[in-house]
């Protein structure tokens, strides 16, 4: 198994993907993030019957992390299931984005490993963030 530089991440995500509330999709995802602290947060895709209010293994996880008082991460992986690369939504790479640098390691991993890193700046050229709303 290829779980490249960071395979506590992928051990997490993978753990947690297997909980992942995906009863209309089927498509299990789930993300772990590590932060400067060391300490790793995990979530999973929830999905609701009412399509808009589920949310995305990658909040899940930023969630867990803001809720434990931490702002920052230095790594993330997320895994799915399935032949093709799949990596974060466009809604999620903002998020990210809130809590990172653009120089982030973000890592695409399938049930073999991680098939593919980008940095954020990568997953989200000429974002919006944090540091264009400060006086």
């Amino acid at each position: 198994m290829s779980t490249g530089s960071e395979p506590d991440l992928f051990a997490a995500a993978q753990q947690v993907q297997a909980n992942a509330h995906v009863p209309y999709s089927h498509f299990a995802v789930g993300a772990a993030l590590r932060t400067p602290s060391g300490r790793i947060f995990a979530g999973c895709n929830v999905e609701n019957a009412a399509y808009p209010q589920g949310w995305c293994a990658e909040a899940s996880a930023i969630a867990a992390m803001v809720s434990a008082g931490e702002r920052e991460i230095v790594a993330l992986v997320t895994v799915c299931d399935g032949d093709q690369l799949s990596t974060c939504c466009g809604g999620c790479r903002q998020k990210i984005r809130e809590f990172a640098t653009p120089e982030l390691r973000v890592h695409a991993a399938g049930p073999e490993g991680i098939r593919r890193s980008y940095t954020m700046d990568e997953l989200l050229p000429d974002s919006f963030g944090p540091e264009q709303l400060q006086r």
